[in-house]
Parts: structure tokens; C-alpha cells; sequence
């Protein structure tokens, strides 16, 4: 059964910086279908991309795994042989991924480890899914990651990214941000729980351009990159190696 998010239903004296922590695992499902929207677009399209791209006997990796939703889209898909890396900093998230991968029966093995994306050991891969959380990685450290992607994966291989971005053009920005706001509205999250969440996030996801983060792929070696999907201000993009 989905717990409900009602983690800023009350007023907080001080609201804190965002954390993948208990509170926030125990509704995560809940949070992200009413807080993104195509979110299970993307990842049904996660799971045909793997169908498409996935080699056999590579690795398949979930940078950012939170409760393994893409890991389990990608096993369904993936080919005997292919062995998925899901790696998450919060341990809480990665208590809960154990227990939902666990729960389902397959060939394809899972490894979970705790640990910063920005350390994990990219080699022999075919597919690597970042969904949402290269947002919550330092800038600085962005570039960086998503090199060391493309040296690891095989030739024809793919990043699939997804992130919240924004845009230059202010009237556009604002555009876009009041039809998600309304999006979290028809979702039933009141004005006091949106304002709280905003104000937790504020210093925690650092969104880029779509021309950022197309300009970093194309950095990194990417001669093919593009959105293959968007909903408002929620992009998911392809890199073909």
C-alpha cells in the first residue's frame, strides 16, 4: 500500500535542507508520481530503451537508484547474461530497494552498494540510467561524472537522464513553473506543503539548461544526445555512445 505524503502537511518552525532520509522513504512513491510529472512514462521508456540498447553479458547501472524503480524496469528488460549496479548515498533507500528488487523473481542479478555516484566504478556497460539525481551532485562535479560514463560504457551504449531543468527566458520559466505548480495542485498538495518543499529544495537541486547539459554530453564525447522526452520543466535525455 503507497503511504501517503503528507511530510509538510503542518507548519514547520524551520524548514530544513531537503534529505533522502527515513521520512522521506517511507513516501517516496507517493512524492514523486504527484511531484513529477511522466514520471512513469519515463520509466517504461527506461525499460524499452534497455529492450533496445543492452548488450549481452554488460552491466547495466542505476546511478541514483532511490527504491530501485529503474533497476526493475531495466531487469525486465535486460538480456540473460547483464547484471545491474544500483548505487544510492541514502542507506534508507537502498534498505527499501533491497526489499522491492527482492520481492520480484528474475536471472538478471542485482548489486546494490551505498555509495556517491560520483565514486562507483563505471566499466562494461551497456546502459546507465541517472533519473533525477544528477540534480542533487555538486556542479562542479558534473562534468566529471558524466566523462567517466562514457569511457565506461561499450561502444553503442547509453546514458538515459532525467532531470528537472529550467530555462533563460524568464516569461518562459515562469510559464512552465506555474503549470507544474498547478500539476502539484491537482495532485492535492496545498500552498503550505508546496512553499515548504520549495523552500527545503532551494539550496539542494541545482537545475540546468537543456543546452547545459546537452553542451556537457557532447564534453564528455557524446556524438548523439537529445530529449526523447519532456513534460514541463521534467526533460529525459539520450546519449548514444
Amino acid at each position: 500500500m503507497t503511504v501517503k505524503d503528507t511530510i509538510y502537511a503542518q507548519p514547520h518552525e524551520a524548514v530544513g535542507e531537503f534529505q533522502f532520509d527515513e521520512s522521506v522513504v517511507a513516501v517516496f512513491p507517493d512524492m514523486i508520481q504527484r511531484s513529477v510529472p511522466g514520471y512513469q512514462t519515463i520509466l517504461t521508456g527506461i525499460g524499452e530503451l534497455t529492450a533496445q540498447y543492452a548488450q549481452p553479458d554488460s552491466q547495466l547501472y542505476d546511478l541514483g537508484c532511490s527504491l530501485g524503480a529503474a533497476s526493475l524496469t531495466m531487469r525486465r528488460k535486460a538480456l540473460t547474461g547483464c547484471r545491474i549496479i544500483a548505487v544510492d548515498t541514502s542507506q534508507p533507500m537502498i534498505d527499501r530497494a533491497r526489499e522491492h528488487i527482492e520481492g520480484f523473481h528474475s536471472d538478471i542479478p542485482v548489486t546494490l552498494q551505498c555509495e556517491d555516484m560520483t565514486e562507483t566504478v563505471i566499466e562494461n556497460a551497456s546502459v546507465v540510467v541517472i533519473n533525477f539525481t544528477l540534480q542533487f551532485i555538486e556542479p562542479e562535479a558534473r562534468q566529471l561524472l558524466v566523462n567517466r560514463i562514457y569511457q565506461g560504457l561499450r561502444p553503442g551504449g547509453i546514458l538515459i537522464l532525467s532531470e528537472k531543468i529550467h530555462f533563460n527566458s524568464e516569461p518562459m520559466q515562469q510559464t512552465i513553473e506555474h503549470l507544474h505548480l498547478q500539476f502539484k495542485r491537482a495532485n492535492g498538495y496545498s500552498e503550505l506543503e508546496i512553499g515548504q518543499k520549495r523552500a527545503s529544495l532551494e539550496n539542494v537541486l541545482i537545475s540546468d539548461t537543456e543546452a547545459t547539459h546537452l553542451d556537457r554530453m557532447k564534453q564528455a564525447g557524446f556524438e548523439h544526445a537529445n530529449i526523447w522526452f519532456q513534460a514541463y520543466n521534467f526533460a529525459s535525455f539520450l546519449a548514444i555512445k
